[in-house]
């Protein structure tokens, strides 16, 4: 996994609300048991509508998406996240996300940032101004920039250290594997044992 301390990039409006983990990815397109090939598989069901704004050749190349209240709600499909993430976007801006998504886009380095509704709305309608405008997200520092806005976020503190390290939580663990295996060593002899 990557470390995320700082990125800038350009940005995909997604004006929609309560986008659930089937529509970023629907189920026929998660029988790949791996992280990769899901790119083409995003928002399936919606990019046949000419007028969404993921295959508007003015997005082209964006990295941050800036989506409605309620992303990524429903059923814990890891493959919504790995789809976002091969797409090519580094972070999520929306003003709350499904829990379980929010944890599963965390532990595979993808950054979901919560931002007021109003907030949201401004950097869409930047981004649709003007698709050129860049947009900010620094781990460091904890905040959202873009012309004329500064807004700061909070995260958990374990995974926002994870994160700047390019750790996932089983690499953030073997951090301490001597710490470990001497503890199970000690331990050892006060297990029980069979003959």
């Amino acid at each position: 996994m990557t470390s995320f301390t700082v990125h800038t990039g350009t940005a995909v409006p997604l004006r929609r609300s309560d986008v659930d983990t089937d529509q970023i990815i629907p189920a026929r397109f998660c029988t790949n048991p791996l992280r990769t090939g899901f790119a083409a598989a995003l928002f399936a069901d919606w990019r046949t509508d000419p007028g969404f704004p993921l295959d508007d050749p003015r997005y082209r190349g964006a990295t941050v998406l800036v989506a409605g209240d309620n992303f990524g709600v429903g059923s814990s499909r890891e493959a919504a996240v790995w789809a976002l993430h091969n797409f090519g976007f580094r972070a999520i801006l929306a003003p709350r996300f499904g829990d379980i998504f929010r944890a599963n886009s965390l532990m595979n380095g993808l950054l979901t940032v919560t931002v007021p509704a109003p907030v949201a709305e401004r950097l869409q309608l930047a981004a649709e101004t003007d698709p050129a405008t860049r947009i900010t997200v620094d781990l460091r520092r904890l905040r959202v920039r873009a012309p004329g806005l500064t807004q700061p976020f909070t995260l958990d503190a374990d995974v926002r250290d994870r994160l700047l390290a390019g750790l996932d939580p089983i690499a953030a663990t073997l951090r301490h594997e001597a710490d470990l295996t001497a503890y199970e060593w000690r331990r050892r002899p006060s297990l029980p044992t069979t003959i």
